[in-house]
């Protein structure tokens, strides 16, 4: 049995998907759909044959190497964007071959980068939130920093969170009524921040309109530099990797709905000790005890036995999720097993 401080090397899973990426993104054709198969067929299969890890063991909380793990992601998403720009531009990615790269790149972003910068975002050092903030912006995601932090953790499972699926709720209706509504929500936290700080609501001091700039700054670089077909690439790529936020908001705590006078309990957020959704994703699939301890670093995060338990991991129920029929078949019985 590994210990835990040998567990966290298993955490370096989680940069295989980038370099699928990298290496497609420079040979071009039928490589460019390299992450997509590996990510979303292969581990997404092996989360249904592989045995839970569900040892509460962990290393210490100032281990190092868990650290490092996540540090070595922001090298690796920015080689993972830019060898996509560059492979775009240079003419080694070229015709159809452009919308597989879009989503196998996205698929890294989505499923590695987002989930990266949600365990720095929720550090309280500043340059560990400069790099969750600096990934989300390579993901072209807005509202996620700011909704994230003061709307998800406080009113998860009510109706005042976007973030939370409600039972019966389609894949993706809740793709445009989260994303809409947290982008939305957000610009309206940062208005009444600055009001009350004594500052304009149209300055670079707004988080959500800064990131609009920022972007427009970008897009305006990648098309001097690539004309619309990269432009459009990279937008089909922060399309597809926002959806896939959106897809584990969605998985997390669908249907777990809580009255707003209540505490979040573990029974409020679906886990799994899937292989592949604990070290592929560095423990983002323990989610009860990370609403309980939200600071709390990802290789120290516990499991409950009480909690709502998923059939599979995040990469083995996308499919599922995807049709909604099979997913109501699939969840509704547990959830009712759940009390919900």
């Amino acid at each position: 049995m590994l210990t835990g401080k040998a567990r966290n090397y298993l955490y370096l899973l989680s940069l295989t998907p980038a370099l699928f990426c990298i290496y497609g993104n420079l040979h071009g054709g039928i490589f460019t759909l390299g992450n997509t198969i590996y990510s979303l067929g292969f581990l997404g299969a092996i989360e249904w044959f592989t045995k839970p890890i569900g040892s509460n063991q962990a290393s210490a909380k100032d281990d190092y190497f868990p650290q490092l793990v996540l540090l070595l992601h922001l090298p690796f998403q920015i080689l993972n964007t830019g060898t996509f720009i560059y492979g775009i531009q240079s003419g080694i990615i070229e015709g159809n071959w452009i919308y597989a790269a879009s989503l196998s790149t996205a698929v890294n972003s989505g499923s590695s980068a987002i989930i990266v910068a949600h365990e720095f975002i929720h550090r309280k050092a500043k340059l560990e939130q400069f790099f969750g903030r600096f990934l989300l912006f390579s993901t072209g995601n807005m509202y996620f920093f700011i909704d994230h932090l003061r709307v998800h953790h406080k009113w998860v499972g009510t109706e005042k969170d976007h973030a939370t699926a409600r039972k019966g709720e389609s894949l993706y209706a809740f793709f445009f009524r989260s994303s809409l509504g947290q982008f939305l929500g957000a610009i309206k936290l940062e208005n009444a921040r600055l009001k009350t700080e004594g500052k304009s609501n149209w300055g670079m001091n707004h988080y959500v309109y800064r990131q609009l700039l920022l972007h427009a700054a970008l897009d305006t670089c990648l098309f001097q530099y690539g004309g619309w077909v990269l432009v459009a690439a990279w937008f089909l790529h922060c399309i597809i990797a926002n959806f896939l936020l959106e897809y584990v908001n969605y998985v997390q705590h669908y249907g777990l709905q809580r009255a707003e006078n209540t505490r979040v309990t573990e029974i409020h957020s679906w886990d799994s000790d899937s292989f592949v959704s604990r070290f592929v994703m560095v423990d983002l699939s323990r989610h009860a005890d990370h609403h309980y301890y939200a600071s709390k670093p990802y290789h120290t995060l516990s499991n409950y036995e009480n909690s709502p338990k998923m059939p599979s991991g995040y990469a083995g129920l996308f499919f599922i999720a995807a049709i909604p029929p099979l997913w109501k078949n699939v969840i509704g019985g547990r959830l009712t097993a759940a009390g919900f």
